[in-house]
């Protein structure tokens, strides 16, 4: 949550500093902001099986980058996550 509110707020520039300057960790988890993550086994791209594309992509695998992608495409360790980043103010 934190990168991602970093990302729209620093980096891309769509989101205002005063309108966030009082979102605090609850706010985010409840997302009250504007925006979606995208990831591979989500509502908004629900086929788990293109995190394996992601990965042969970006040459991801366990020795570069210490997470393992199981067969069902879960990530290890649990606490791993992915996802796009897709720059539009307006989504």
């Amino acid at each position: 949550e934190k990168l991602h509110f970093d990302v729209r707020r620093e980096y891309w520039g769509y989101e205002k500093k005063e309108e966030t300057i009082t979102m605090n960790a609850t706010d985010l988890h409840k997302i009250k902001y504007r925006g979606i993550r995208p990831a591979p086994g989500y509502p908004s791209q629900p086929d788990p099986t293109e995190q394996e594309a992601i990965w042969k992509l970006l040459n991801i695998n366990e020795t570069n980058v210490g997470i393992e992608l199981t067969e069902n495409f879960a990530m290890n360790p649990a606490a791993s996550v992915s996802g796009l980043y897709i720059h539009h103010k307006d989504s």
